[in-house]
């Protein structure tokens, strides 16, 4: 949902969506400042974080409040699904799932107004499955 209230895109805003749109994982705050550094070494971690946080107040991001770690944002904004290592906290999305939800339906049984849904699956990534095969061998 965008806000009708837009923001000025200032370079360093313009700067951050860039680098969340063009990765393919969910990068903490502190990760997109590392990456926004390099083409902004002046900037602050203070100054990415308002920012990541107006950009997901926007529309133009999602912040992903996953259980048990920090936010990660995702240029993504379309309804998707990811799924997250329970280790390492890795968030992917998942590609090619279809799973429908019937929004309608929660809508009749609580007396909210229904405006979304995220789905989130737990498992464990690659990486760390591959770890504990080699640490148990």
């Amino acid at each position: 949902m965008k806000d009708k209230k837009q923001s000025r895109m200032t370079e360093q805003r313009r700067v951050i969506l860039e680098e969340v749109r063009k990765l393919k994982t969910h990068a903490s705050a502190d990760e997109v400042y590392r990456m926004v550094r390099e083409r902004l070494p002046k900037i602050s971690l203070g100054t990415v974080y308002r920012n990541l946080d107006r950009l997901s107040e926007c529309g133009e991001i999602a912040r992903l409040a996953t259980s048990g770690s920090q936010h990660r944002f995702d240029g993504n904004t379309a309804n998707h699904y990811h799924v997250r290592c329970v280790h390492c906290g890795r968030v992917d999305d998942l590609e090619g799932v279809r799973i429908r939800v019937p929004e309608a339906r929660v809508q009749e049984s609580v007396d909210y107004d229904i405006v979304g849904h995220r789905l989130e699956f737990l498992g464990i990534c690659p990486q760390c499955k591959c770890g504990q095969e080699a640490s148990s061998a």
